[in-house]
């Protein structure tokens, strides 16, 4: 699958083709929402894999062209709405709402360019109001699917839980086995009432530095060939 990226400003990274393999796993079908899509890249995958009617938001007009003509280079249709996910009005309902939101925390030193501050930093996209919003789009049984930085586990929960939408798979990701995780992905059900289930840590580099088969497997299945450069 070919796509384009922006020269600069943000670019899609492996978190991304982690929460895509992650996402696999649940056979996903219906309709389903990127949130803060970006270039596409999670969904675009996603719809070329399953039988999905998708639909893309995100903040930003240049990325999001860069999502439109990716779907349509690669012969897949969308719904693209351009705007903040906050903001967002449709009476849409979805049976996936998936995201590789901006998790980092404000308080870091900030990205002067516009593009890598709006894709990177949480207070573009607050969690509490992310998962509020979340919750109005969501079928009954509707899954939330996304990742997020692994310190803030708890304030994930919490927001989750008080909008009912519990956390049923919870898996970790580390750079290697013995460093602290600094990524998180939850799938979390609209309604559910299971007990959650932390599965075994998604680790990308062995001993050695080489990627694990699971890291290595999630790449080969992506299949990605990007692109850096304008479309036009």
């Amino acid at each position: 699958m070919f796509l384009y990226q922006p020269t600069s400003g943000y670019c899609y990274n492996s978190d991304s083709i982690f929460l895509y393999d992650f996402i696999f796993g649940f056979n996903p079908k219906g309709e389903l929402l990127d949130v803060g899509c970006g270039v596409g890249i999670i969904s675009l995958l996603l719809t070329r894999d399953f039988p999905l009617q998708t639909s893309i938001i995100d903040k930003q007009e240049k990325m999001l062209s860069y999502a439109k003509h990716n779907f349509s280079l690669n012969g897949l249709d969308t719904k693209a709405y351009l705007g903040d996910f906050e903001e967002h009005q449709t009476e849409d309902r979805y049976d996936f709402i998936i995201s590789n939101p901006p998790f980092y925390d404000a308080a870091v030193t900030q990205s002067e360019n516009t593009h890598l501050n709006i894709a990177r930093y949480a207070h573009h996209l607050p969690i509490e109001s992310f998962i509020k919003k979340v919750k109005t789009f969501l079928r009954p049984k509707g899954w939330f699917i996304f990742c997020y930085d692994a310190k803030q586990i708890d304030l994930l929960l919490h927001h989750l839980k008080i909008n009912g939408i519990n956390p049923e798979k919870i898996q970790f990701v580390h750079s290697k086995i013995e460093r602290d995780s600094k990524l998180v992905m939850i799938a979390a059900r609209n309604n559910s009432k299971s007990m959650t289930q932390i599965l075994p840590p998604f680790v990308v580099f062995d001993e050695k530095n080489v990627y694990t088969e699971k890291a290595m497997k999630a790449f080969e299945r992506a299949s990605t060939n990007s692109i850096k450069g304008d479309f036009e």
